[in-house]
């Protein structure tokens, strides 16, 4: 049995992937199946580099999100 780790590159393309339309942190959490606060940690990061935004209760992805996303796509290793 191999163990299918995602490491923090994937983790935040899934929670950019998910807050695309704009969602509250619960959609995120259960989305990209992270606990509260190993998902506040990942999310804070997002917003400090411009890739993610919160209004009121709602996370959104930002272009420069939308080009992150993007750019882990399409990589091939």
């Amino acid at each position: 049995m191999t163990d299918k780790r995602r490491d923090s590159i994937e983790i935040y393309k899934d929670i950019l992937k998910i807050s695309e339309p704009g969602v509250i942190k619960t959609q995120i959490v259960y989305g990209a199946n992270l606990n509260f606060d190993i998902a506040g940690r990942y999310i804070d990061k997002l917003i400090t580099n411009g890739l993610l935004t919160l209004d009121g209760k709602m996370y959104t992805t930002t272009e420069k999100g939308m080009e992150y996303i993007t750019a882990v796509e399409n990589i091939v290793l």
